[in-house]
């Protein structure tokens, strides 16, 4: 019998989750996540395309020569700064329908009856006090990392490395933000959500890494968070439930 390499494992689990939300009993669910990151991410096309102008602008004459090498790590490195940071934004504001969606996955996948999936006024104010203080943590997370990542793209033969190095950070802040899901729909904090994806890095990383990779396709980009909440559901019952 082979055995998938966590890496692989944790990215197979993007493929379940672009299955998982083309099922009938789940669709209404994932609505207004999708409305949101069509929204957002139609903005980060446009503030993309703004950047790239800069770019071009930003590189003096003497440089002009070398533009053939910068060019693409400039490209590569404001898709990922960019539609990550799109990608926080949307996240934040659909965070409590995010809730939702998880644990319609969740229950569409144990087998569990359709009852109490309504979504009602009190029970979406419940879960949007829990999500936006999680989404704020998470915020501070994200910042305290992000800035010494953000210096290495300033720093001489350094900054070839610095789009690897975000890519990677990328990757384990969607990692961070799917598998809460699950896992605050379980009343588990934020604190036992970082704890869990260390004890099982690798396969985080492959979770996070394919999920970034969908962000970074245009079109596609738009069900990367449906996709990355119903995928980490089912990540989370399959690999953390049982130490939750």
């Amino acid at each position: 019998m082979t055995v998938k390499h966590p890496l692989l494992t944790g990215a197979s689990y993007v493929l379940k989750g672009a299955s998982l939300i083309t099922k009938p009993r789940l669709r209404r669910f994932v609505l207004i996540p999708l409305a949101v990151n069509i929204v957002v991410f139609g903005l980060g096309i446009f503030a993309l395309g703004n950047v790239m102008d800069w770019v071009v602008g930003f590189l003096p004459s003497w440089l002009q020569w070398a533009r053939w090498i910068l060019w693409p790590l400039f490209v590569i490195a404001s898709l990922v700064v960019v539609f990550y940071a799109f990608s926080i934004v949307a996240n934040l504001i659909a965070s409590p329908f995010n809730g939702f969606l998880s644990a319609a996955v969740e229950r569409y996948l144990k087998d569990e009856p359709r009852s109490n999936e309504r979504l009602r006024l009190k029970e979406i104010s419940r879960e949007l006090a829990r999500a936006i203080f999680a989404e704020l943590r998470k915020l501070i997370y994200f910042i305290a990392w992000a800035i010494p990542c953000l210096i290495l793209f300033v720093i001489p033969g350094v900054n070839l490395l610095a789009p690897f190095v975000w890519f990677l950070f990328g990757a384990w802040m969607l990692a961070i933000e799917y598998i809460d899901c699950p896992l605050g729909n379980h009343d588990q904090p934020y604190p036992v959500v970082k704890q869990h994806l260390v004890s099982r890095r690798q396969l985080a990383l492959g979770f996070g890494g394919a999920t970034m990779l969908l962000t970074l396709i245009p079109l596609v980009n738009f069900i990367a968070m449906p996709v990355g909440v119903a995928g980490a559901t089912a990540l989370y019952l399959d690999h953390f439930a049982a130490d939750a």
